[in-house]
């Protein structure tokens, strides 16, 4: 990911997770974290739990995401080198003064409340960390889309079916791994499975509240059902594919397997009897290594799921 992307993600994160963007260029986000971001970002558990045993109202942590370094602090030093002098001295003549009228104000007090600043590039901590959050936290979702306002009569409903679908990651391992991503679809009112669903998605327009003048057609299937229509699918599609590799896997399987037989064999016919236990257990050790390497699997695993309601009955 390069900055643009970087900057691109995290503004979508933010405004997802509802936290308030005080100050924002191309370069930089000055936050402050709404409840759900700060419990994830934080790490204050103890601070949580207080507040949820109490009820109190909960003051979140302000940061400063730097999104692009190099451009941040170049304009940070122009800015200092265009003369920040001038605001400076109002700021001491307004202490000043405040302090004539008020008594004296600790400075900790009348200054500006800490933001940290996080640096936010593909690989740092923190990136990672909204990453991780963002996996957890959209694992599952529930959404509608939204009609289209131009087409039908204010008192006509639409009927919306109730699609489940599952992006699914497939992993081809050896001692070589590829993977591949697969993303699935099933009606839940016919049962009809179909591919590509996630490019389906992307020209709707989708929301988490249920739109007006909208009914939702009665489920034909169970979630259960729909699942096992996906699993099917994919087996049935991956039964089609050419499994060569997998044999040219077994093969250098068996070249290793052997090799390595060579090389324990006459070492434990030539070793000590007390000697003997220990060499054959790191026999048996090497041995599971090589299979675990070589042994050709295919998996499959679900990355993220919803239940997308959309116009139509299907």
């Amino acid at each position: 990911m390069n900055e643009k992307q970087v900057h691109k993600y995290v503004q979508r994160y933010l405004e997802a997770t509802g936290c308030s963007i005080l100050e924002k260029s191309p370069h930089h986000f000055a936050v402050k974290l709404s409840p759900d971001a700060d419990r994830e970002l934080t790490n204050r558990p103890y601070y949580w739990s207080f507040v949820d045993r109490v009820g109190a109202e909960p003051e979140t942590m302000s940061y400063l995401f730097v999104t692009d370094r190099s451009k941040f602090d170049a304009k940070e030093k122009a800015a200092e080198a265009g003369g920040e002098a001038a605001p400076e001295a109002t700021t001491a003549a307004a202490d000043a003064a405040l302090g004539r009228s008020f008594g004296f104000l600790h400075t900790s007090i009348a200054g500006q409340p800490r933001m940290p600043r996080e640096d936010l590039y593909f690989g740092s901590r923190r990136l990672e960390q909204l990453f991780q959050a963002s996996r957890s936290g959209g694992s599952y979702v529930y959404l509608f889309q939204e009609p289209d306002k131009r087409s039908g009569h204010p008192l006509q409903s639409t009927p919306y079916t109730a699609w489940l679908g599952v992006n699914m990651r497939v992993e081809f391992a050896c001692d070589r791994k590829r993977e591949e991503i697969h993303s699935f679809g099933v009606s839940l009112v016919t049962g009809h499975c179909v591919e590509g669903f996630h490019d389906r998605l992307q020209a709707c327009k989708l929301t988490m509240k249920l739109p007006s003048n909208i009914h939702i057609a009665k489920n034909g299937i169970s979630y259960n059902r729909a699942l096992a229509v996906v699993e099917q699918t994919l087996e049935r599609k991956l039964r089609s594919y050419d499994y060569s590799w997998a044999e040219d896997a077994t093969s250098r399987l068996r070249d290793e397997l052997q090799r390595v037989n060579d090389y324990y064999e006459p070492l434990l016919e030539h070793a000590a009897e007390d000697k003997k236990e220990a060499i054959h257990d790191q026999y048996r050790q090497r041995e599971a290594e090589i299979r675990w390497q070589f042994e050709p699997r295919v998996t499959a695993s679900a990355i993220n799921c919803g239940i997308f309601h959309l116009p139509g009955i299907h």
